[in-house]
């Protein structure tokens, strides 16, 4: 399967603004990819890449004054399979996890685990560990919570998505991350792009999407509290603690973002039997 993707984004700023972005596919899927992915800039900047804290490709860059529009389409190659399952695998020992893992148990800025833990161990202690945990806590968290684009806010935590009961993508993979780290289950936070692919199509504007893995008998799996299901086509862009380490921009001054569209879709499989048709 070949997916299109990209987006474009226009930043205005009252001064030079320093910035980081987070917009480029995860080195995990460079070899994947079919054509370049890279930031386009309508204006001559200071930019430069280099890996983060998590092995992210982090792009570092000095927006001048005024509107700076920011480009990128590319095409990637996928299996066409939905997300890994494996229904059997086990939890392991916080005592034999590697250390490289430590950092995705404890409570970061928007994952209090502290405020969760005992409504955790209430509510998934005796409902089996492992794969069949995690499966029951995105179901909580599926059924908590409702989704909508008008409950949008940067700033609200895990516990509060938990008590006001609203949110979106983010809001239910922070919840989700929360109470597998109470549950001693290692889980990060991911950002990046799903298309609606083997789905209905939602009318809704496209937008980056956000959902979590955990660690489970040495590997790691995707899980997605929101949609519940296995999905086709997800295009990692950036993994951390939570929404805070993979925002896709960091703005280190006053910066409105003006202009959002995100793409993503299936390449038609016929285009190129038409094309070479054609030819």
């Amino acid at each position: 399967m070949r997916i299109y993707a990209g987006y474009d984004l226009e930043f205005k700023c009252v001064a030079p603004t320093p910035a980081f972005l987070l917009l480029q596919v995860h080195p995990s899927r460079v070899s994947d990819l079919e054509t370049d992915d890279k930031i386009s800039f309508s204006r001559p900047l200071f930019s430069r890449e280099l890996p983060d804290a998590f092995g992210n490709r982090l792009t570092k860059c000095l927006f001048p004054a005024g509107k700076t529009h920011l480009h990128s389409r590319f095409v990637i190659n996928d299996d066409g399979l939905p997300d890994r399952q494996r229904l059997d695998a086990c939890q392991t020992g916080v005592q034999d996890l590697p250390a490289d893992t430590f950092q995705f148990l404890l409570g970061s800025r928007y994952c209090e685990t502290q405020k969760l833990s005992d409504l955790a161990w209430h509510l998934f202690g005796n409902s089996g560990e492992g794969w069949r945990r995690v499966q029951a806590i995105c179901d909580y968290v599926n059924e908590r919570i409702s989704f909508g684009y008008q409950y949008a806010r940067d700033d609200r935590t895990a516990f509060e998505a938990h008590e006001e009961r609203v949110g979106v993508c983010r809001d239910f993979a922070h919840l989700a991350i929360s109470l597998c780290r109470c549950m001693n289950i290692p889980a990060r936070y991911c950002t990046g792009y799903l298309g609606d692919i083997g789905v209905p199509e939602d009318p809704a504007p496209m937008d980056f999407s956000a959902w979590f893995e955990v660690f489970l008998e040495g590997h790691w799996y995707a899980f997605d509290a929101r949609h519940n299901q296995p999905r086709i086509g997800r295009i990692v862009i950036a993994r951390g603690r939570d929404a805070a380490d993979v925002a896709i921009s960091t703005t280190f001054g006053a910066a409105q973002l003006v202009t959002f569209s995100v793409i993503t879709k299936q390449v038609d499989p016929r285009a190129n039997a038409i094309k070479a048709a054609a030819a």
